[in-house]
């Protein structure tokens, strides 16, 4: 299992949370938490890396 220190909104305190076995198959990539505190859950959304590409702004020169 995994362990992750995050802040608990209901025990209003920094707790350990930990990742249970996901039912859905993601494994480690599952976004579901407890905290073992209190037993809240957690979603933490997880996206894949997305590579952004900037594009070079060109400057219009206009006469006046």
């Amino acid at each position: 299992m995994r362990f992750l220190e995050l802040y608990c909104d209901h025990c209003a305190v920094v707790s350990v949370f930990e990742q249970p076995p996901c039912q859905d198959s993601h494994d480690a990539d599952c976004d579901e938490w407890i905290c073992t505190r209190c037993g809240d859950a957690m979603l933490i959304a997880s996206f894949p890396p997305v590579r952004l590409e900037r594009h070079r702004m060109t400057t219009v020169r206009r006469a006046a």
